[in-house]
């Protein structure tokens, strides 16, 4: 057990954290003035850029589910707390609309070795900077600025700007370093921001706090409105989280969530603006009919490629 132990951090090591490292210390070097905290900006922003067609493919589920909460709520009122039926006419409703319910999920998979082998980079170098020659691939030592730094380690300078330590917390044996502690709080907003942004608005929906009370006096609990309301609170619980976290580490790896939450916003305004306005361009083309079942549905075209919003009329059989 402890070999494959080994083995597997081994295998980790040298296929997420040091390519991911290196990448950092790339920039870092051929950046002018090489500047710490500016080349963890652009890191942060060639990562998202890098993983944008994930990311995009993302967007469009998360919108796709956003505008389908009408449509669950009609299947939930149809069924009648049939769970059974509810679930089939769901899945059908999402094979219909080629939307994968948990398609969400890889973007943040995907974020998490990358956010350890961050942090594991960035406390290597903040324990020891000699780690930055170290960890390094051998062919970044023939950059001018890692000559530079091989022979007197001293010239490297953790900061941003020379303005704010990066290699300092937010909250120390020091107290608060405020420089740190704006960073911390404008990446758990970021972070907020950008997960209200995704959130389905449902201005009928009930807090949790209501389901459950109403729940103790006996009103039976749906178990899809719960869920609904956990997701409602998400966007509250994880900056909290994100601020628990980074307050009492080297504010590096927050100025890393908040450039990640502000482009993060950017790219999601970007591919929602984008989805209204083709939705628009639909809504405008003429209807196509079908006869299905002895009615008339009619359905504006719709990309197979991308979910969009259907519109349906339906006639009495004449």
């Amino acid at each position: 057990m402890q070999e494959r132990e080994i083995m597997f951090a081994s295998f980790f090591n040298t296929l997420i954290i040091q390519p991911i490292f290196n990448l950092l210390v790339f920039i870092y070097a051929i950046l002018p003035g090489h500047n710490f905290g500016l080349a963890i900006i652009i890191f942060t922003i060639v990562v998202r850029l890098l993983m944008w067609p994930l990311i995009r493919k993302q967007l469009h589920h998360a919108k796709a589910m956003r505008e389908l909460q009408p449509e669950l709520k009609r299947i939930k009122q149809a069924t009648k707390g049939n769970r059974q039926k509810e679930s089939m006419m769901l899945m059908e409703l999402y094979k219909e609309r080629q939307i994968s319910p948990f398609s969400s999920i890889g973007i943040l998979i995907l974020q998490i070795p990358i956010l350890i082998a961050l942090y594991s980079g960035l406390r290597r170098v903040i324990d020891d900077p000699q780690a930055i020659i170290d960890f390094s691939y051998s062919w970044l030592h023939n950059f001018g600025w890692m000559k530079d730094l091989a022979v007197d380690i001293n010239r490297f300078d953790a900061s941003l700007f020379g303005v704010i330590d990066l290699k300092r917390a937010a909250l120390g044996n020091g107290g608060i370093y405020w420089p740190a502690m704006f960073i911390v709080i404008g990446s758990a907003v970021a972070q907020y921001y950008q997960s209200k942004q995704l959130m389905p608005q449902n201005k009928d929906g009930r807090k949790l706090r209501q389901i459950l009370k109403d729940a103790g006096g006996g009103k039976e609990a749906d178990q899809a409105e719960v869920n609904a309301a956990i997701g409602r609170n998400t966007k509250y619980l994880i900056p909290g989280m994100i601020f628990i976290f980074t307050v009492n580490i080297a504010s590096a790896l927050s100025l890393y969530w908040l450039i990640s939450g502000l482009t993060a916003f950017i790219q999601q305004s970007s591919v929602l603006k984008q989805d209204e306005t083709e939705l628009e361009a639909i809504a405008d083309q003429p209807p196509k009919k079908n006869i299905i079942d002895g009615e008339v549905v009619i359905k504006k075209p719709t990309n197979p490629n991308k979910t969009k919003a259907s519109y349906k009329k339906k006639r009495r059989k004449k």
